[in-house]
């Protein structure tokens, strides 16, 4: 409870840092010594306002430089606009660093706004849990794979984008930490920030599924009902798992895939742009998303993942 000296974390983690109470599932890992009801809400609060300020400042610097560089041809602004809708390739390299910036910041909340250890943010036991993350990039890649298969084989024209090439080494160097950083921050910090104020694990999972349909901005019914759908299967399964790594390779690798078949099919800006999904199309990525999230609970079941926190605690893996 609140006012309650912290714990020391048996003798090995940081002083002045909390540990969760032994048997917390996810969403109440910040339920712990050092709770207080309002850090949590100023914290909900606080994170995007830190984001924007720092991130902000960060990705106007990439533009500024890739505009003296390489485009004083075109006037800046309309650069910055043109970039900003990815039609340029530093744009995306803006927008994902940007994105990226969530992870540290998400990590330095936990550990000093909330005196828990960061590690808690990946999982119940304090650390990420490799294996298990590695198992559910395979299971991700093979069922994305297989999926984003059928659409090709189906009606598919094969049309990649000028300077795709580029795009595309973009993507593989940045979008991975993107995708980890949205992770981080709505099945991470928020379901855990949100979580810790209700008793029941699942507002943490509801409430961080709808903060994350309604950060995309403006889209279409089917768009918004398929991004909740993807933030509540994602809550679930690391409310079943204890953690987010299973989370992080479903996004990572979905975000890999529909980046590179949109530069290959049409271009990429198009998909910066998208605002609306049919119904047929809305439902079979919830489908998808669907036997990812149970494929990876029952790798999770096989390998033994902890679904809660440890009576004892073990130091994290360095």
């Amino acid at each position: 409870m609140a006012g309650e000296p912290l714990a020391r974390t048996h003798g090995w983690g940081s002083p002045g840092l909390a540990d969760p109470r032994p048997g917390a599932t996810y969403p109440l890992i910040l339920r712990g010594e050092s709770y207080a009801w309002w850090r949590s809400v100023l914290g909900v609060l606080l994170t995007p306002v830190f984001w924007i300020l720092i991130g902000s400042s960060l990705a106007s610097g990439v533009l500024l430089v890739a505009w003296r560089v390489g485009h004083r041809e075109q006037p800046q602004e309309e650069f910055f606009a043109a970039a900003q809708r990815f039609e340029h390739w530093e744009g995306m390299l803006a927008s994902h660093l940007h994105i990226a910036l969530l992870i540290p910041i998400c990590l330095l909340m936990l550990r000093s706004w909330h005196m828990v250890r960061p590690g808690y943010l990946w999982s119940v036991e304090g650390r990420p849990r490799w294996r298990y993350l590695l198992a559910s990039l395979g299971v991700a890649a093979v069922v994305f794979g297989a999926y984003i298969g059928t659409m090709v084989l189906r009606d598919t024209t094969w049309q990649p984008q000028q300077g795709f090439w580029v795009f595309f080494v973009v993507i593989l160097l940045t979008a991975p930490f993107q995708a980890a950083a949205e992770e981080f921050l709505f099945r991470g910090y928020l379901l855990q920030a949100l979580g810790s104020l209700v008793a029941n694990p699942w507002f943490g999972v509801v409430a961080s599924a709808l903060v994350f349909s309604l950060f995309h901005g403006t889209q279409n019914l089917a768009l918004f009902l398929s991004r909740f759908a993807f933030g509540l299967v994602m809550g679930w399964l690391v409310l079943r798992t204890g953690g987010i790594e299973a989370a992080v390779a479903a996004h990572v690798v979905n975000n890999l895939f529909a980046f590179t078949l949109a530069g290959l099919t049409s271009t990429i800006a198009a998909s910066r742009t998208l605002t609306e999904l049919g119904w047929a199309r809305a439902f079979s990525d919830v489908i998808v998303y669907s036997i990812i999230t149970l494929i990876a609970a029952g790798v999770a079941v096989a390998m033994k993942v902890r679904r809660t926190v440890p009576e004892v605690h073990r130091p994290a893996a360095h």
